[in-house]
């Protein structure tokens, strides 16, 4: 590994040999859809729109209308009611003989809690997207795609409720207590209960090879090498054997945690989580308290942009556009992969997490990235920070030139923010392509460990080399993995609908 690192030029050889492929498994799964006026739509994210806002309609605004309820599943207040059914407790108080003590827990399967099936879940999708890619979206669309983009995360909602209530609902529980979930078990199993066995098995490993692949690239290559340019950075050396050192520490540490498996993953993304957002969201605080009298204004430029667009390339429908797909990066509604965290949630009623999963894509998009437009629109008043309609050559710095301009040391924090973003997204991505491995090679110690050793060696590789184009390739199977996750969502919502009858009436809702 040390002599890979060392051969500065077989970094860029790789990179070189492997565009081709890239680019053309890229056209593939973002092909562009012509809209008008010259302005284009890739056809992948076109569907994770229409799907959110069709399971919207269908469920009739669950992401709204339950959103108090969501709440209160993660507070614990449902807890007696998720853990033992009604007709469990008919006529004793003490089901099977058990002792008083052991009937919240009854026939109660899972490893994980709702707030660490949530925290989990989280850790994938808030990261890098939230500080870098909203500052490059206002770059192209202004402050506009801001509204656009609160849009899309609050459909994407509804896909979060669909996808995780299924992930629940279909997964598979070993002899030992472990859980195995996600898409993969949805769409073979869920599509064998509605006489589509044979696509239900075909979609499957579809979508457990294009999670294998998206996990060492974008949730893994991609986000040391990007946390390893921001490490150097502040220390002032971004050179080999710097971002050597960095991958190996970051590695160690990476092992420490997924070898204790979902169970470790989410005792320390519970703890992670809320202190990165936390301390992200207080600074963003602190900036708008000191430019109080800025917000005003700040939300008028939003929504005159999002209708009114000017200078911007397409107008308002490029507004539009640039806000829903910074939404669906963000947030990866519809895509399947938070299916696989939520899976492993301790519970007896699926459509309970399904009501805890949707509050992910409101969290990431419509708190978190919108506080970062926000920072940025309220402190480039002068044009200083980005010119709306030229894209952002590096969204980081534009954020933290932003962060900075009240908080002078900022950047020292956004340089922590970005490494544990970075790190807790490793986590929750070592952990989905884990079960997309073990669902194709079987849930033996050996391939377990071995699928933990190579994603371990991929953080050494992606924080000391330059792989751009492989992991274009690894982004683009991500965005791939929503295609045989969606075709499953639609045969099966029906199956959600059913379980979340069931729990609305276990808990007095009516």
């Amino acid at each position: 590994m040390l002599i890979f690192a060392q051969e500065k030029g077989i970094a860029e050889k790789i990179n070189e040999g492997f565009k081709p492929v890239a680019d053309v498994w890229g056209s593939i799964v973002f092909y562009p859809i012509k809209l008008g006026g010259g302005v284009e739509m890739p056809l992948v994210i076109i569907m994770l729109l229409l799907a959110g806002l069709i399971f919207t309609i269908i469920f009739k605004f669950v992401n709204i209308r339950l959103f108090p309820i969501s709440i209160n599943i993660v507070r614990g207040k449902y807890d007696d009611v998720d853990h033992v059914t009604s007709d469990e407790m008919v006529g004793d108080s003490t089901p099977g003989g058990d002792a008083i003590e052991t009937i919240r827990v009854e026939g109660n399967e899972g490893e994980v809690t709702h707030f660490q099936a949530l925290t989990a879940a989280l850790s994938g999708t808030v990261g890098l997207g939230n500080i870098a890619g909203v500052a490059v979206a206002l770059s192209l669309g202004g402050p506009g795609a801001t509204f656009w983009m609160i849009i899309a995360g609050l459909i994407g909602m509804s896909s979060k409720f669909v996808e995780c209530t299924l992930g629940v609902k279909y997964r598979d529980v070993g002899e030992d207590g472990t859980v195995y979930g996600g898409p993969m078990y949805y769409l073979k199993k869920g599509l064998a209960d509605v006489g589509k066995s044979g696509l239900g098995k075909v979609l499957a490993v579809v979508f457990a090879v294009m999670v294998i692949g998206g996990s060492f690239g974008g949730g893994n290559m991609f986000q040391a090498n990007q946390a390893a340019q921001q490490f150097g950075s502040m220390i002032g050396s971004n050179d080999l054997s710097t971002a050597l050192v960095f991958g190996i520490v970051m590695s160690a540490l990476v092992a420490l945690v997924i070898i204790g498996g979902i169970k470790r993953i989410g005792s320390i993304t519970e703890k992670i989580v809320p202190f990165m957002v936390g301390v992200y969201f207080i600074a963003a605080i602190i900036i708008l308290v000191v430019n109080f009298s800025k917000i005003g204004n700040a939300f008028e430029q939003i929504i005159d942009g999002a209708f009114n667009a000017k200078g911007i390339s397409g107008g308002l429908l490029g507004v539009l556009i640039i806000g829903f797909q910074r939404a669906a990066f963000s947030n990866e509604a519809g895509v399947g992969s938070a299916a696989i965290a939520h899976s492993a949630v301790k519970t007896k009623y699926p459509a309970s997490e399904g009501l805890v999963a949707l509050l992910e894509p409101f969290i990431d998009t419509v708190v978190v990235c919108t506080m970062t437009a926000l920072v940025i629109i309220i402190t480039n008043g002068d044009g200083g920070i980005m010119t709306y309609g030229v894209k952002s050559p590096d969204g980081v710095l534009a954020t933290s030139k932003a962060f900075a301009s009240v908080i002078p040391w900022f950047p020292y924090i956004l340089t922590i923010a970005v490494v544990l973003f970075a790190f807790s997204t490793m986590l929750s991505w070592s952990y989905y392509g884990l079960q997309g491995w073990m669902y194709l090679f079987g849930r033996s110690k050996a391939s377990d460990y071995a699928y933990k050793i190579l994603f371990c060696l991929f953080v050494i590789i992606g924080s000391a080399a330059s792989l751009g184009a492989v992991t274009d390739f690894s982004d683009a199977m991500i965005f791939a993995m929503s295609v045989p996750n969606i075709i499953g969502l639609c045969f099966l919502f029906p199956k959600v609908r059913e379980e979340l009858t069931k729990y609305l009436k276990a808990i007095g809702i009516t």
